[in-house]
């Protein structure tokens, strides 16, 4: 499953990142999005989700949220 299925307002566990990109990944570690790391979805957009990663929360578009896996 990934985060353009998850339920608003409950906590995962990222699974793992399914993404060739290496840049992609080097970014998503750095907002602390990684395997193991719990992540929140808040709300679904029309062009992607808002979600809680650690401290912060991040916009991020379909494509990205595609490629985490919960």
């Amino acid at each position: 499953m990934n985060l353009t299925q998850a339920t608003e307002g409950i906590e995962y566990i990222v699974k793992g990142i399914e993404t060739d990109d290496e840049e992609l990944n080097a970014f998503l570690f750095s907002l602390g999005c990684y395997s193991g790391e719990p992540i929140t979805v808040i709300a679904h957009r029309k062009h992607g989700c808002v979600v809680s990663i650690k401290d912060g929360r991040y916009n991020i578009d379909k494509e990205l949220a595609s490629a985490i896996l919960i």
